[in-house]
C-alpha cells in the first residue's frame, strides 16, 4: 500500500499530480450522543486538495496590480462582489447566496506553512493543525478529532471508505467511521442470511455486518468500522452521491461533515481547469443546502480550504504555480456573510510574499476555531491549547451569527 511520503520521495511530479487529483476524495461524519453536548449547529469542512488559486477565484479587480499579473487569467464577466473583488463564473450559482448573506470569502489566509509548497507537506500542515514549531510529522491526530476529544459524550459516525487517500484532520483517538459511493455490498437475500448467521456469534462482526447491510440496498454504499480511508474514481455526479450522504445524517444526529474535493491544481491551462473544479464545488454548495432543508442550513457553516494558495503571477502556460496566502470559502445560514473577510496586503511587487505570492495576512486556524467557537461554544482555551496548539485565536472576526 502507498503512503503519500513514499510517493513524495520516489516520484515528485507523480506525487504532486496524486496530491491534486479530482478523482481522489474523502467523507468522514461524527454525530454524538442523545445529550448533543454539540448542540444544534452543523459543521462542514471540505477541504480542497491541490491548492485552490484564491486570486482567481476571488478576483481582486480595485487592486491595480491585478491585471498585468494576470493578463489572460482575469475575467471580464466575473461577479462584482463587493466594487473591489469579484467571483470567478465557476461559482456564479452561489451569487444568491451572497446576496442572502450566506457565503462569504477569507482573503490571504494561509496555514502556518511557508516555501517549501509540497501539495502533501502543506495538506499534513493543514489537517494537522499544528503551528511549525510543531511539524506535522510528529503529530498522530488532526484539529477536527481533538475538537471531538475536547466535548464530553460525543460518538463518531462515518462510513467505509476505499483506496489509499485520507482525511488527517479527522484522525486519532475519538473513533470515525468512513463512507465512500460506487462500492457496493451485492449479496443475495441467501448470502446475506448464511453472513447473519455466520456472524451471529461474534459481536464485533455482527455489528459491522449489520451497517454493511443497512446501506446495501443503496447503490454504491459500504460500510466499516475503519479508521481511515478514501473515496477514489470520483465523477461530477459522486458530488451528489456524497453530499446527499453527508445531508441525510445531518438532518439527524450528525453534527460534524468532512470531505475532501480535489482537481486544484492549475499549472497549465487554468481557464478550463479551475473551471470545471469550481462547478463541483459550487455543486456541493448548492446540493448542501437543498439537502438539509432550510431550518438545518440555517444552523449550518461550511469551510472550504486548501493546502496553500498559488503564485500572483500567471506562468506561461496560462497556469499558476504552487504559492501561499489563498482564498477559503465560508457558507451556510449560521455565518455572517455577504463579505470578503481578512486584511487585504496588497499586490505591489514588495507586498508579495517573497516577492511572488499574496502576502498572508491571517492564519487558516483562526477562522476554524471562531467557528467552533461561535458554533459549539468550545473555550478559547481548548482551542488555542488543544485544538489548534500555540494558535492566538485574536480578537472574533464575527463569522458566526
Amino acid at each position: 500500500m502507498l503512503n503519500r511520503r513514499m510517493l513524495l520521495k520516489t516520484a515528485g511530479a507523480f506525487a504532486c499530480s496524486a496530491a491534486a487529483h479530482p478523482f481522489l476524495t474523502t467523507v468522514t461524519l461524527a454525530g454524538s450522543d442523545g445529550g448533543q453536548p454539540l448542540g444544534d449547529h452543523r459543521l462542514v469542512v471540505i477541504i480542497l486538495r491541490g491548492a485552490m488559486d484564491g486570486l482567481d477565484v476571488v478576483q481582486p479587480r480595485g487592486d491595480g496590480g491585478y491585471a498585468g499579473l494576470r493578463p489572460t487569467l482575469a475575467q471580464p464577466d466575473a461577479a462584482d462582489l463587493d466594487g473591489f473583488f469579484a467571483l470567478h463564473s465557476g461559482l456564479g450559482g452561489l451569487m444568491p447566496l451572497w446576496q442572502a448573506g450566506q457565503l462569504g470569502f477569507v482573503h490571504a489566509t494561509s496555514t502556518p506553512y511557508r516555501d517549501k509548497r509540497s501539495h502533501f507537506s502543506g495538506q499534513d500542515q493543514l489537517e494537522a493543525g499544528t503551528g511549525m514549531d510543531l511539524p506535522a510529522s510528529q503529530v498522530r491526530d488532526g484539529w477536527l478529532n481533538r475538537m471531538l476529544q475536547a466535548v464530553p459524550g460525543v460518538r463518531a459516525e462515518t462510513a467505509f471508505a476505499v483506496g489509499n487517500e485520507e482525511m488527517k484532520l479527522l484522525h486519532g483517538p475519538a473513533a470515525v467511521r468512513e463512507w465512500a459511493p460506487d462500492t457496493r455490498l451485492d449479496l443475495s437475500p441467501q448470502a446475506q442470511l448464511l453472513l447473519e448467521h455466520v456472524y451471529h456469534d461474534d459481536p464485533l462482526f455482527l455489528a459491522a455486518a449489520s451497517d454493511a447491510f443497512a446501506l446495501g440496498g443503496d447503490p454504491g454504499m459500504m460500510m466499516d468500522d475503519s479508521p481511515a480511508g478514501a473515496l477514489k474514481g470520483a465523477r461530477l455526479d459522486d458530488v451528489d452521491k456524497l453530499v446527499r450522504f453527508a445531508a441525510d445524517r445531518l438532518r439527524e444526529d450528525t453534527r460534524i461533515a468532512a470531505f475532501s474535493l480535489s482537481g486544484w491544481d492549475t499549472h497549465k491551462g487554468q481557464g478550463k481547469g479551475l473551471g470545471r473544479a469550481l462547478m463541483r464545488l459550487e455543486r456541493a454548495i448548492l446540493q448542501m443546502q437543498k439537502g438539509l432543508g432550510a431550518e438545518v442550513w440555517g444552523k449550518t457553516t461550511v469551510l472550504a480550504m486548501t493546502e496553500f494558495g498559488r503564485t500572483a503571477r500567471e506562468n506561461g502556460t496560462a497556469g499558476t504555480d504552487h504559492g501561499t496566502g489563498g482564498v477559503m470559502l465560508v457558507a451556510g445560514g449560521a455565518i455572517r456573510g455577504g463579505k470578503v473577510y481578512g486584511d487585504w496586503p496588497g499586490l505591489d511587487e514588495a507586498a508579495l510574499y517573497d516577492r511572488r505570492d499574496l502576502m498572508p495576512t491571517s492564519d487558516v486556524r483562526q477562522w476554524a476555531a471562531h467557528a467552533m467557537q461561535g458554533m459549539f461554544g468550545l473555550d478559547r482555551a481548548v482551542l488555542e491549547g488543544a485544538v489548534f496548539p500555540g494558535l492566538q485565536m485574536g480578537a472574533s472576526p464575527g463569522l458566526i451569527l
